[in-house]
């Protein structure tokens, strides 16, 4: 497959939909199993989320509930100092099974800000569904993470949800930057 242009950047395939599709299929097979009985809800992070939860949530067949929290830490292809609270959650999680489901864990600033806000409301248990998790770029360990995609290395990837500068989220299967 040829290298794409995304604005200024050039990106290369890096995981093919078909990929993608299969991992997403496991992983809600094995919420099923984990939550067998319960109705967890499902919160995802978005902008990027959206492709992944979408297809996290057809392959569960148990009760489950489906809300979103709106963040952002990124600037272009870096990351900001800040997490800068968007959209807030609606839901009341108090005594509620939590799955937070993201694109990507990257340093685990977002994530870690996110937790914060989640364990305010006392909820039952809280784990962590994220499609691609940097473990090399991690600042601090987080127990929450249960379920990932793919582990990947410290490059920048767009597409299936992930964007640069708003670009490319889109795209079915996963790129990474070349130059």
């Amino acid at each position: 497959m040829y290298p794409i242009q995304i604005g200024d950047k050039t990106f290369e395939l890096y995981l093919e939909k078909e990929m993608i599709s299969k991992r997403t299929r496991l992983l809600g097979i094995q919420l099923n199993v984990d939550y067998e009985g319960r109705c967890p809800i499902l919160i995802g992070v978005l902008n990027g989320s959206f492709l992944f939860m979408a297809g996290l949530v057809k392959e569960m067949d148990i009760a489950c509930e489906v809300s979103f929290i709106r963040l952002s830490s990124y600037e272009g292809t870096e990351r900001s100092d800040s997490v800068k609270k968007v959209l807030g959650l609606q839901e009341n999680l108090k005594d509620r099974d939590v799955i937070l489901v993201e694109d990507i864990v990257d340093t685990g600033a977002t994530l870690r800000y996110i937790l914060k806000e989640v364990y305010r409301q006392e909820p039952a248990s809280v784990a962590v569904c994220s499609l691609l998790l940097k473990p090399d770029s991690l600042t601090e360990e987080i127990s929450e993470i249960k379920y990932v995609g793919f582990e990947i290395a410290n490059d920048f990837v767009v597409g299936h949800g992930l964007d640069y500068n708003g670009l490319g989220r889109n795209l079915n299967s996963i790129y990474v930057l070349t130059s």
